[in-house]
């Protein structure tokens, strides 16, 4: 066994993460966080947590996804909730403009899984 961490990984952090997340979104920021950083907190929880299960699919099923759509997404959750979960925490407004990076990423991410998507014995599966 080794000790490199692969999207798999990374996947199962993510998710784990998002749920970590979420639960003190709704415990402990709740008291302190204004209405409109508690909407960017709720916003970067949905998007972590959908898009975890994804990476693991693309982890898991690598001949019929392409890798690079799995890093995309993660990278997209970096920039893309790591930018609203900073802001709703009081970081710098100027996070804001890292969002659309992330999201940018998010989108190739999903777009190269229906591009990446291999067709074996030339069956077609939509």
């Amino acid at each position: 066994m080794h000790s490199r961490v692969g999207l798999r990984g990374f996947g199962a952090l993510t998710g784990a993460l998002g749920v970590a997340l979420a639960a003190y979104g709704s415990h402990g920021l709740k008291d302190v966080a204004s209405e409109a950083e508690m909407r960017l907190w709720g916003i970067a929880c949905v998007i972590q947590l959908l898009t975890a299960p994804v990476v693991l699919l693309v982890a898991v099923h690598p001949g019929e996804f392409k890798r690079t759509s799995g890093w995309l997404l993660l990278a997209g959750v970096l920039l893309f909730c790591g930018s609203l979960y900073a802001m709703a925490l009081g970081g710098p407004r100027f996070l804001g403009a890292v969002a659309p990076l992330g999201g940018l990423s998010l989108i190739l991410g999903w777009a190269s899984m229906g591009l990446g998507s291999g067709e074996r014995g030339g069956s077609s599966r939509g």
